[in-house]
């Protein structure tokens, strides 16, 4: 006998569906089951398990040191956290750039060992090869156009992009590929939003903007960005929804000057 479990959280058709019907598209990032759980109860359309993890869960200066094993570790929490959103995994640096026989099987081992929905993937015609064997192999893609943080060293760090007339066609140009190779989306980042909005009506997949304007069918930004955690990361795009890093850092201290003091625990959170 079969035992089937319904998975209740978004599709990538309803992602679609949004686009048609002109409602605008929610993303975060997550990276661990607490706050992955208590953003999906929220309310919030898409998770991205990004690379970005590399910068904030491992401190490292660019997103290209975080492994394929790594990402998959920290998608598994936040797949269990959630109950609404569609779950997409970022596929590191060197997952999907060597073959593609490679970059399939990696895409491939992410949704089975995560449990994840989809997985992005930065890049254009280059990669769309690679992107349609993925989809025939049953998994879903989203596109990532602009500035991908994984070509720092190509671009010399994370400026604008497609600010001239010939990088903006090509990017107009790599849009259409990943939609004809069949993405659900496209994340465009840090791009002029005359050019964002272009390519919004040019394609029929939705477009995710950070640092894009607001003609994009949705928005993501870095969960610790948005709740003000990074002090000192202040983008022109970002806009800080609350300012934690105060609060945390107000709660620890008046824990430590507590625990210094011995007035905790008191007797009434003791055994």
């Amino acid at each position: 006998m079969s035992v089937h479990t319904q998975n209740t959280r978004l599709t990538t058709t309803k992602i679609r569906q949004m686009k048609q019907q002109g409602e605008k598209i929610t993303m975060l990032t997550s990276y661990d089951y607490t706050l992955a759980r208590l953003v999906d109860e929220a309310g919030i359309d898409m998770l991205l398990v990004g690379d970005s993890a590399s910068n904030i869960v491992c401190g490292n200066q660019y997103t290209l040191p975080i492994t394929l094993d790594e990402m998959i570790f920290l998608s598994k929490g936040v797949v269990r956290a959630a109950q609404h959103a569609l779950v997409v995994v970022d596929m590191p640096f060197g997952s999907y750039q060597v073959t593609d026989d490679q970059a399939v099987a990696n895409a491939i081992r992410i949704l089975k060992e995560s449990g994840a929905d989809a997985v992005k993937l930065e890049g254009g015609q280059e990669i769309v090869p690679a992107i349609r064997r993925m989809i025939v192999a049953g998994v879903p893609v989203c596109g990532h156009l602009g500035l991908t943080p994984q070509s720092v060293n190509q671009f010399g760090g994370y400026g604008l992009r497609a600010k001239e007339e010939a990088e903006a066609d090509k990017l107009l140009a790599d849009a259409r590929a990943l939609e004809d190779a069949g993405c659900f989306c496209i994340v465009l980042e840090k791009i002029p939003a005359a050019l964002a909005e272009r390519v919004t009506k040019a394609v029929s997949c939705p477009t995710i903007g950070i640092g894009a304007g607001n003609a994009t069918d949705g928005q993501v930004l870095v969960l610790h960005d948005m709740l003000g955690l990074n002090r000192g990361f202040k983008p022109k795009f970002l806009r800080h929804f609350a300012q934690l890093a105060d609060d945390v850092n107000n709660a620890v201290s008046e824990y430590i000057s507590t625990v210094k003091d011995g007035s905790f625990p008191s007797a009434e959170e003791s055994y």
